[in-house]
């Protein structure tokens, strides 16, 4: 499995450098290519891959976890191009909150977008679209200004957000919204977030720029989340959770209630 051949060869990166005591180890792209040959485990065909994996899909092997300092854990950063480095950082998890109320939406995809949407993610991005949820959470009229935008950020190296918006309020004031999606076994990543704030700085200097994430609960239950950066990393300013529904599942005393929450903001 391509799995068992990552974590042997990330633990071999890991372990050629870190010594106790160390939060950060640093290990170039072809170091990849050198463990590979070393452990005779085939290399895998897109090379990224294993780093991305490690990233954003798949937990760090059990003997890299457990040297992390108490209350910390392990994330790979890029260190520049064709770079990494392991960093020690606090513990930080993204995780939609059960108690939090829902908020019916009626539901405005068409019916052959949800026919053929091929994939969580892709599912997901559409329901944002379709529904204005974007616009909704975030108060400011937003507009889809590319989907799934790969550039390269300095210092950092090759990021990629898979939608981004701008937008404009009542003010004038105009915003920029990276944002990440996510089906309901994957999770938020906060490594993905900073490079969002770090791909808004370098990109869109000028733009307020309002990281967003997105995870689906249930197929029709949506986790929004807005992210601040607080100095020491991303962090939850505001998350709200959104129902699509048929425009008939709206009952009187739900459209009062809603009334009511508006005239209080």
């Amino acid at each position: 499995m391509a799995t068992n051949r990552y974590a042997q060869i990330i633990e071999a990166i890991f372990h050629s450098k870190f010594r106790p005591g160390m939060e950060e180890v640093e290990f170039k792209r072809e170091a990849i290519e050198t463990f590979a040959r070393e452990l005779k485990v085939e290399l895998p065909k897109n090379i990224g891959d294993l780093v991305y994996s490690f990233r954003y899909r798949t937990p760090l092997p059990e003997s890299i976890r457990q040297t992390a300092p108490q209350g910390k854990q392990w994330l790979i950063l890029p260190a520049g191009r064709a770079r990494y480095r392991f960093v020690a950082r606090a513990v930080v998890e993204f995780i939609p909150n059960p108690a939090l109320v829902r908020t019916k939406v009626p539901d405005a995809t068409p019916g052959v977008i949800a026919m053929y949407a091929l994939s969580d993610e892709q599912s997901l991005l559409a329901k944002l679209r379709y529904n204005r949820l974007i616009d909704i959470f975030t108060r400011v009229t937003c507009y889809s200004l590319q989907s799934h935008l790969r550039t390269t950020v300095p210092r950092i190296g090759q990021v990629e957000t898979d939608e981004m918006y701008v937008g404009v309020d009542r003010h004038g004031a105009h915003f920029v919204f990276p944002v990440q999606a996510k089906g309901a076994r994957d999770r938020l990543s906060a490594v993905q977030i900073q490079q969002d704030f770090a791909l808004c700085a370098d990109k869109y200097p000028s733009l307020i720029a309002r990281p967003i994430g997105a995870q689906f609960l249930q197929e029709e239950v949506i986790a929004l989340f807005e992210f601040q950066d607080d100095g020491e990393g991303a962090r939850i300013a505001s998350e709200k959770h959104y129902e699509l529904v048929s425009p008939d599942e709206i009952g009187e005393q739900e459209l009062k209630n809603y009334r009511l929450l508006g005239t209080e903001d």
